[in-house]
């Protein structure tokens, strides 16, 4: 793992919005490597991974992405922001012409996402529901359609937020082998919000729990986790 390429360090990074929820965060992330974080709700997950992602602006601290600046990070909401009155394929097309480079000649442009579509679709299970309304599907359902969003936006670098909620453990070994064979191909990371400790040690390379406003590692095979208690969603 030593050698592998590095995808995203911060140093010394605070996260939070008035107020800091986790300060003098110092990691790194490297190809092929699966970090959870674990901890009740309010205490920060979410705002590490919108901060990661862009979305809301560090209150302390510096990133650096080693990825591309269009489509370089995917990012699955907890509450997956898909177009719930359109199509599979609708909702999987808009990752994939986020990662689509704009100067590709358009003929290309249109295969190369459609391919993308279609292999996200496959990977997750969904071919049948190519043409469904994301309305009609379960919600188990509906978090592949997410994934598959974001697998066809072929990132380096994907943060996903309780994205395997919702689904049984057949539907679940679908999505991690998905998501784990892209990484493989594409040598990429991922950081994952897991609420469920057993699930993220058997999933994860590297666990971290967020415990007074830090983030703490544990060896993930001998990890004993005190969670503190919620404040609410953040």
């Amino acid at each position: 793992m030593s050698d592998s390429e590095t995808i995203l360090f911060v140093k010394d990074l605070a996260v939070g919005y008035e107020d800091e929820l986790i300060s003098k965060i110092n990691l790194e992330i490297r190809a092929g490597e699966i970090i959870a974080i674990v901890g009740p709700s309010g205490i920060g997950k979410t705002t590490f991974l919108r901060t990661v992602a862009g979305l809301v602006r560090p209150l302390g601290g510096e990133i650096f992405r080693n990825a591309p600046k269009r489509g370089g990070i995917g990012y699955i909401p907890q509450k997956l922001g898909l177009v719930r009155h359109t199509s599979v394929y609708h909702n999987v097309d808009i990752g994939a012409r986020s990662g689509t480079p704009f100067w590709s000649e358009p003929l290309t442009w249109f295969q190369r996402r459609h391919t993308r579509v279609i292999d996200a679709i496959n990977r997750m299970g969904l071919a049948e529901k190519l043409k469904e309304p994301v309305r009609r599907l379960s919600g188990g359902q509906q978090r592949r359609v997410a994934t598959a969003r974001t697998l066809a936006q072929r990132p380096k670098l994907i943060l996903a937020d309780e994205f395997l909620s919702e689904l049984d453990d057949d539907n679940i070994s679908i999505v991690l082998d998905a998501v784990k064979e892209y990484m493989k191909e594409s040598e990429s990371a991922m950081f994952i919000v897991e609420h469920n400790i057993q699930r993220a040690t058997e999933i994860s390379d590297r666990l971290l729990q967020v415990s007074q406003g830090k983030l703490v590692e544990y060896e993930v095979n001998n990890a004993v986790l005190q969670l503190e208690p919620s404040s609410g969603e953040q």
